[in-house]
């Protein structure tokens, strides 16, 4: 066992190694530490355990409850390069042994926001359902007959529901097209949004003003479930709802009623299970547009997140907080419902 330096422990199952690791922050991260490597598999608690007292850094999902933080005292990072605030750790201990917990969300804003914003233009002037009919010979000639509910963005009301890491990626792809955007994020303060240059509004105006209404917005316990029937009744009819975050946000059987009814339309990147069930009826419902998860999941982005870790892992040791990755505040991670990818 190591005693001079701590020990870097690897254990970022789902993620190959390879895959969020350039060579390049390879050899910085090993400048660091002792590093253990480990891939293709959830580490094992006996592999975990032996490295455990010498630990500086967990790169992984590790589970790491009060009792294991306990057999790790000079433990000074967390980096979850799954992305999301996990179940599986005792954040308040953390917090008070001064141990950073990060996860590495912040990579996936952008690509996520980009799609967000393709999949609503897909929506407002129907591109999908006009390339489907064109391959099946049934295409309008110049749209007459079915352009009628085409619609710009352009001076349209766009909301965003959350403000976080993605919201503020989407936010400067939309001022283009209007000035009027509108933001309900109960997590952060009015002023803040003002300043990123959006209108805070309640959750049911939010629901009522929105042409385009992008749902972007963690689980938490306070929003499972939130968006049901009356706020979809509420739109606009002909509006369109993207939901690109987490599915846990919303009535997912109310969502597909409204988009059977006609009354909006759906754009889905997020389902309440996954892989999609092969009968899942949003493989029938009319007036959406599907997409399998994948609208973060691209290949530029993979070497960031290990980029991320190692950028805040260099200031940790040094003392600094990290400044790279999403930081777990004991105030709110509590409250996240987040679930592991598989």
């Amino acid at each position: 066992m190591e005693t001079q330096e701590g020990v870097i422990l690897l254990d970022p199952h789902p993620r190959p190694v390879d895959l969020i690791f350039s060579p390049e922050d390879k050899a910085r991260l090993e400048r660091l530490g002792r590093v253990v490597w480990h891939d293709g598999s959830p580490a094992p608690d006996e592999h975990v355990e032996k490295y455990l007292p010498e630990a500086v850094a967990i790169i992984g999902q590790t589970p790491m409850p009060r009792e294991r933080l306990e057999r790790a005292p000079r433990l000074r990072l967390i980096a979850n390069v799954e992305s999301n605030f996990l179940p599986n750790v005792d954040y308040e201990e953390c917090h008070r042994r001064n141990i950073h917990v990060v996860a590495t969300g912040p990579v996936f804003a952008q690509p996520v926001a980009e799609m967000a914003l393709g999949m609503a233009l897909a929506c407002a002037r129907r591109i999908h359902e006009a390339d489907a009919a064109v391959r099946r010979g049934h295409e309008s000639l110049y749209g007459e007959a079915d352009n009628y509910d085409s619609f710009l963005l352009k001076g349209k009301t766009l909301g965003l529901l959350g403000c976080g890491n993605l919201g503020r990626a989407l936010l400067p792809l939309l001022r283009p097209f209007s000035r009027d955007i509108v933001v309900h994020d109960p997590w952060i303060h009015p002023s803040v949004l003002r300043e990123l240059g959006a209108e805070p509004v309640g959750f049911d105006e939010l629901f009522a003003r929105a042409r385009v209404l992008f749902v972007l917005a963690a689980t938490t316990t306070e929003n499972q479930g939130a968006i049901g029937a009356r706020q979809f009744g509420a739109m606009q009819k002909g509006s369109v709802f993207v939901l690109v975050s987490r599915a846990g946000v919303v009535d997912f059987e109310a969502m597909l009623d409204a988009a059977a009814s006609g009354r909006i339309r759906v754009a889905v990147d997020v389902f309440p299970e996954e892989p999609i069930p092969a009968g899942h009826r949003a493989r029938r419902t009319p007036n959406t547009l599907l997409s399998a998860h994948r609208a973060g999941n691209i290949p530029e982005i993979w070497p960031g997140m290990g980029s991320m870790v190692v950028d805040d892992l260099e200031l940790v040791l040094r003392g600094l907080p990290p400044q790279r990755c999403q930081r777990a505040a004991p105030e709110t991670v509590s409250r996240l419902r987040s679930k592991p990818i598989s």
